[in-house]
């Protein structure tokens, strides 16, 4: 296969001149976007709307720049996003839309509709065969995902807590499942308690929406239920002394797996375009009620055809800046007897991995590794 082609602005303006929102509407332009044919076509944006509280996911601003250049081309853009597994303010399709117009996602603000593509209770969804698929053959993804004729992808490239980081494939092939979907790709490691380690502050409890976690008063521990637990390693990000772990070490690796499969499924035989930005690169994902100081700098806005290249060129950019001081990352370098894993990703989250996702995406044929990068 040949390099993809990833092309790359920075965010840096000039006075007076067009803004971030111009320089994107100019870079998706440059990126080969209007190689599409969007006239009349239903155009799905992908996109994370943020939980209430988080106040590091994309601008609204952003969302309008992708709108308009599909509007200019023909097309009748609406941004979606799939309901969540856990608790939260986008569990269902209204608390969902609430969310997403809190957080300043109207049809003024960003250009067009908001529609939540699993439905009101996340059960609305297709299944859709995964050619190729080694741990999927069908993925539930949400219907009106499947309904648009042509899918763009619109990604907050940031740390994750458990997939190492969210990148495009995690937008697509998480964000896209329904919530039988995202059951369905997080269904192999169980997490367990620290004994030694758990504070018994229940923090982790409030995180757990399938009653996974149950609290022993008597001997004032978190547990685990077994039975209920889905592996969704909500609960790992929401510990702050280090006493959730998982059970099967491979649990990362598969999920990435799965998730990259769930990918495949939104975006083969159809027309995509995939845009990602490296800003505010928060050390957990936008799903958390809370964002952490940036672990790295902003470095700048990339859109590909290629979503495989998209985030390997995003990775290779964050692994070549330097650590912002003052967050999760910094802090974890310098801790006496740390280890330095030198990856930025796992460095802030050691427990996390992102290979596998890339290397199995490649496998399968969701894109090439391989990229030309093209500065603008």
């Amino acid at each position: 296969m040949e390099k993809a082609k990833v092309y790359f602005t920075d965010f840096r303006t000039k006075a007076f001149g067009e803004g971030l929102p111009g320089k994107l509407k100019n870079l998706i332009r440059k990126a080969g976007i209007g190689q599409i044919d969007m006239e009349n076509k239903l155009v799905a944006i992908k996109m994370h709307f943020g939980e209430l509280g988080n106040i590091s996911f994309l601008r609204p601003n952003y969302a309008k720049a992708v709108a308009d250049v599909i509007n200019e081309l023909g097309g009748h853009p609406f941004l979606t996003d799939c309901n969540t597994l856990y608790p939260g303010s986008r569990k269902n399709a209204l608390e969902h839309l609430y969310c997403a117009w809190e957080n300043g996602f109207t049809p003024l603000s960003a250009g067009c509709p908001v529609l939540i593509g699993d439905g009101l209770k996340g059960t609305d969804d297709v299944e859709v065969p995964v050619v190729g698929g080694e741990y999927i053959q069908k993925a539930k993804i949400g219907r009106a995902v499947m309904d648009a004729d042509v899918f763009i992808s619109l990604t907050h490239f940031k740390g994750h807590e458990m997939t190492g980081f969210g990148g495009t494939i995690k937008n697509i092939g998480m964000g896209c499942g329904s919530r039988a979907g995202k059951k369905d790709q997080h269904n192999s490691g169980k997490a367990y308690i620290i004994t030694d380690h758990c504070r018994g502050c229940r923090i982790c409890q409030k995180e757990c929406a399938n009653g996974g976690l149950v609290f022993d008063e008597k001997a004032k521990k978190m547990t685990v239920d077994k039975e209920h637990c889905v592996g969704c390693g909500r609960c790992v990000g929401a510990c702050n002394f280090d006493a959730i772990d998982f059970e099967d070490p491979t649990a990362a690796a598969l999920l990435n797996c799965r998730m990259a499969e769930y990918a495949k499924a939104v975006v083969d035989g159809r027309p995509c375009f995939h845009i990602s930005l490296v800003v505010d690169v928060s050390p957990n994902c936008d799903c958390h009620c809370e964002n952490d100081a940036p672990i790295l700098p902003n470095i700048g806005m990339f859109a590909s055809l290629d979503p495989l290249a998209l985030d390997q060129a995003c990775v290779d950019a964050c692994k070549k800046t330097e650590p912002m001081p003052n967050s999760q990352l910094s802090d974890h370098l310098k801790t006496p007897g740390f280890q330095d894993l030198h990856d930025h990703f796992r460095n802030s989250t050691p427990e996390s991995e992102w290979e596998s996702c890339l290397a199995h995406a490649e496998k399968i044929g969701l894109g090439t590794r391989e990229y030309e990068l093209i500065r603008m």
